[in-house]
Parts: structure tokens; sequence; C-alpha cells
């Protein structure tokens, strides 16, 4: 038999019959053995051969292997992508799952894709989203950067769309200015081999993703602007509702994840009433838009858009949309230049992400938080100054004025050993660890199911403490995927249990599992930490005070705080 998308074609030998199915445009069979009909039905739908037989406009839900790839039918259209025989996982790259945000589409929020013809190759990385070069570690698998950039990656171990394995949908970091779903550290290889369905997902960035003039505002029929790049996330999240059980995934088993950037996006997904209904799980790895500077109200990105729009001699949105996508990203790299982030708009976020999960209308699923030992180093707030107990303090007069008296109880610094690790501390708290306390914290009273906090301490190879960032290769079980270190079987050991921990809990809500230490849940009454290093164990949270000290002086709690 031979089986064919326009060009590609696979011969298959069934008990020395020979049929041949040619595929342009729909399938026209030319049977040359009458019996051959019932054999190819249980060969290809009972064996659940990973091929889809197109008959009289129907297609088989389990993808099909060929030749040159494997094929997959999705709401759109076919694509191919490839399977590694060791693993067995199968990789489909660059996956459209909105229209090119392009034209008259530019900031606008994303615009569900068309229909395609024929077979769509997926074995490449679509193009990341317009960024400048700002981060070191950033490595792109990517097809060069274009404002064309939605795009998402799946692998699955699946053979068949029966399997409904759990997914997990992850969202990059980077600031909301840079990276890419393309980065080796996110390859979802890893956790498919632990029967996951893994998606990375590119948003748009910066001034492409959450600009908000008022002209966008007074054109939208949501009488809202900004948070493209929220937006096209969930778009991502409703193209998996609609599209990943064909890939063997489970659409009613979909954990959202995210580090820095990623995380903040993850808290937004599971406050907007645009996505909360589209998860069943979440992780958080350092940060959360519940931190220590309130999120941009509309008003004042609407103020923001007009000095970006004056800069660039734009007076209409007509204007700014015709501007090429390189002239306007220039504009963004000045010193001075505006910063773009998520808004408070009155849709895709109806009110401050704080009063949300306060008001307990958040996404009420299981939530995996945790931050890293040195998210920032002691020059975060001492800057160049030696860390002394003198400069120290200054330090916290700088930043607490009248209440430093009441930090330095919580930041100790009778030594130079014990300045350095307070500033670090700080540092760490003021620029992330904060935030991902007080989600989880609202969480853990509000959300109505079990959450789960860790703290990593692993340092990279020759590095002191655990940066920002550090988890991810662990995490998700890329160590080998970065060069720079050179990784001992500590580090291994380390990324398995860490791994294995997240896994898990894509599967069940729950981190725990066999052979794995006990990480138990946070209630109302109880707060264990689980610390990720040689030897991960639990213990019970020990900062609690110096967060809610923290709360009370960054984020007084909103009007609907919860009872406690």
């Amino acid at each position: 038999m031979r089986l064919s998308h326009g060009r590609r074609e696979t011969r298959l030998n069934l008990i020395g019959r020979v049929a041949t199915f040619r595929c342009i445009g729909t399938f026209r069979i030319d049977i040359f053995r009458i019996g051959i009909v019932h054999i190819l039905f249980r060969t290809l739908c009972h064996a659940a051969v990973l091929g889809a037989v197109i008959l009289a406009g129907c297609a088989c839900a389990d993808p099909v292997q060929t030749a040159t790839g494997i094929l997959v039918k999705t709401a759109s259209g076919t694509l191919e992508g490839t399977r590694d025989q060791l693993s067995g996982v199968a990789a489909f790259k660059g996956i459209p799952y909105a229209q090119p945000p392009l034209g008259d589409l530019r900031w606008k929020p994303p615009q569900p894709i068309k229909d395609w013809q024929g077979v769509r190759r997926a074995d490449a990385f679509g193009p990341r989203a317009m960024q400048m070069p700002l981060f070191g570690d950033m490595v792109f698998r990517s097809q060069g950067m274009s404002a064309d950039c939605l795009y998402l990656n799946v692998w699955t171990p699946a053979k068949s769309s029966n399997e409904r394995l759990p997914v997990l949908v992850y969202f990059f970091g980077g600031g909301f200015v840079g990276g890419d779903g393309s980065e080796p550290r996110y390859d979802g290889a890893s956790l498919a081999r632990r029967s996951i369905v893994a998606v990375t997902v590119t948003f748009r960035l910066g001034v492409f993703g959450f600009l908000a003039p008022p002209d966008l505002t007074r054109e939208s029929a949501r009488h809202a602007s900004g948070n493209y790049g929220l937006m096209d996330q969930s778009a991502a999240l409703r193209w998996v509702q609609k599209n990943i059980l064909p890939f063997g995934g489970d659409p009613r088993r979909v954990t959202i994840s995210g580090e820095s950037a990623g995380s903040f996006s993850v808290s937004a997904q599971m406050a907007s009433p645009w996505s909360k209904n589209l998860i069943a799980g979440a992780i958080g790895e350092s940060g959360s838009l519940l931190g220590t500077r309130p999120t941009t109200s509309l008003a004042d990105a609407e103020q923001r858009g007009i000095r970006f729009a004056a800069s660039l001699g734009a007076t209409t949105v007509a204007a700014l949309r015709a501007l090429p996508a390189d002239k306007i990203l220039g504009t963004t790299a000045g010193r001075d230049a505006p910063r773009f982030g998520a808004i408070v708009d009155g849709d895709f976020l109806p009110r401050p992400p704080a009063e949300i999960y306060a008001a307990g209308q958040q996404a009420h699923v299981p939530l995996l938080v945790g931050w890293n030992s040195q998210e920032s180093d002691a020059g975060g707030v001492l800057g160049k100054d030696a860390p002394t107990p003198e400069n120290f303090a200054k330090a916290l007069r700088t930043v607490f004025g009248d209440r430093a008296v009441d930090a330095a109880k919580f930041y100790p610094s009778s030594t130079d050993e014990e300045a350095r690790q307070s500033a670090t501390d700080l540092a760490s708290d003021r620029f992330i660890a904060f935030s991902t306390w007080k989600w989880y914290d609202l969480q853990r009273w509000t959300g109505g199911k079990p959450g789960f906090r860790y703290f990593f301490s692993r340092p990279r190879p020759g590095a002191t403490g655990a940066v920002h960032s550090a988890e991810i290769e662990y995490a998700l079980g890329n160590l080998g995927s970065n060069k720079v270190y050179a990784w001992t079987p500590d580090d291994y050991h380390v990324s398995e249990i860490m791994e294995t921990y997240f896994a898990d809990f894509v599967k069940t809500g729950d981190p725990n599992g066999p052979g794995l230490p006990a990480w138990p849940a946070v209630g109302r009454s109880s707060e264990t930490v689980m610390h990720l290093d040689v030897g991960a164990h639990a213990d019970l949270e020990r900062h609690r005070e110096r967060y809610e000290f923290l709360d009370l002086f960054y984020a007084p709690l909103p009007k609907e705080a919860p009872a406690k």
C-alpha cells in the first residue's frame, strides 16, 4: 500500500497484497484486491498505526508514521513532525496557534489560525518574538526573529490519541522582553519520556505584546488594550484544548508552568477569566504579578503608549502599524525608553491580581511554587559597597526609611558574612521571592486546592548559590543541553528528584511519588517547604514573619483580604 500526502509517499506491504492511496486534497483509493479493505482497517485502525486514513472527509484521530516523519491531523490541517527512534518521543515544532500578528493584526488579540491544505512540515522551530539581545544565557534554535511569532512546539510519547496523557504547557522567562520556546533548557523531550505531553509557547514581547495607547482602547470592542502577549498564551491554551487529543494528550489535564516572566504569566492566566477554566494545575518558578510594584493601570499604560508613539512620530494607530517592526523595536533600546508589561485592563485582568486572588476569583487548582536561594546577589541592595554591618544598615535605611529598625529584625547583620547573606536575601526578596510568596500565600487561603512550596539551593558547578533561572535545567531534565557547566553526578541526582516531583505534580496534582522524600502540602494551619538540593528534605517555614513584614510594607492587604 502507498500512503501519499502531496508528494510524500510511504509504501507498506500487507500480507503480500498491494493497495495504493493517493492523497491530493482528498484521498483517492485504488484497491487491487477486494479483501484488502478489511485488512487495511484492521491494520491501521485496530492496531493503531499512528495513521489517519481519510475516507469521505473523515480522519482517524491517531497519528500516522511515514517514511519521512509522523503525521497528525489537527483542527486546522495535517502536520508532519519527527520521531526519535531511540526514545520514541515525537516532536512537532513551529505549529501556528494563531494568525501572524502583522499589519492590521498588530496590537490586536490573537485571531484563530486559518486552515491549510496538504501537509505542513513541523520539523523546525518557528521565529522567536521581536526582542533585543539582552540576556547572555539565552540560546535560540528558532528560525530567526520576526513579528510573525505565534508558534508552539509539542513533544509527545503517545502512539495513540486514546492514551489521554497529562499535558504541561510551559511559558519561557525573560522579563517579557526576551526568550523563546525553542531554548534547549525548555526542551520537552525529557518530560515526554515520563509520559507527559510537553508544550512550549512563543508569544509577543515588549512593545509588541503590551503597548496600550488610547486609540487601541477606543478601537477595541472590549474597551481595553495591551496584554496581547498574555492573550497569546491564552490562545495557545485554547489551541491545546482543541487540538491536543490527536497528540495523545488529555485536554482535561493541562498544567501550566513557567519561570520568571513565565511564572508571572502563570499567575496572570490563573487570575484571568480568559484562561482560568482552561487549566487543571499550575507551577510557578520564581515570580508572580503580586509583587513589590503594583500592576500598571490602563490609564497609566495609555499615557506610556502616547509617549512612545510620539517618540516614533506616529500620531495614529494606523501610522504605528505601518512602521517596520525593526524600527519599533529599536526605539525600545534606549536607557530612557519605556518598559511594557502586564496591565489591569478591565478585561484580561479585570482587577489587580492581588484583589482577584484575595477574593478567591482565580483558578481553583493545585499550585506548586518556589524560588531560588540567590535570586539576586548582595549588590542588589548594597551596590558597590562592601558587605559590612555599617553599609547594610545604611542600605536598610535607604530601602525602608523609618521602618529600617523593624527590617533589621528579619535581616540581621552583626558580622560581614551575616551582612552579605542578609543583603542577598533582601535583594532576592525584593526582586522576585516576595512576589512568589505572596501568590502562594493568597492561593493557600482562597484557592481551595492543595499547595506545595519549594526552596531550590543547588548551585551550578563553580557557583556559591542557586541564582535566578538556575533551576530550569534541573526541573525539566535538561542539564545536558547546557554545555557551559561541568555537571556532576550530584547535579544529575538533584535533577532526577526535581523533575520527578514536577512530573508527578503534572500527572496527579501532587508531587509525591514512590522513592521520593515526602513533600507535605501547605495548609491553612501548617506550612512546609521542600528544600531541593542533595539530600532533599521538607522543613517547616522559618521566614513567615519576614514576608509578612514585607507584605505590610509593600502591599497592604486589598479590600477583600482573606480571613486568616
